[in-house]
């Protein structure tokens, strides 16, 4: 497999990991704000974590792919 296959074969898994967690983030975004007055404090932090944590491997996986498109373009 040439280099710039595997390039491409990369970025078409990063568009799926991509996908995923950005569906499972506003989902539960629209969970907690859903939730906000009757779910336990507990739950919500946990929430709001879960958030903060899809939010930041969404950006990251869009950063990484994004550095293998301008790798490609540089071939």
């Amino acid at each position: 497999m040439t280099y710039i296959d595997k390039c491409k074969e990369e970025i078409g898994w990063l568009k799926v990991v991509f996908a995923i967690s950005t569906a499972t983030d506003i989902s539960l975004i629209a969970w907690v704000i859903q939730n906000y007055g009757k779910a336990m404090p507990i739950l919500l932090m946990i929430g709001t974590f879960g958030v903060l944590l899809l939010t930041a491997l969404t950006i990251w996986v869009n950063r990484v792919a994004y550095q293998k498109i301008n790798k490609l373009e540089e071939l």
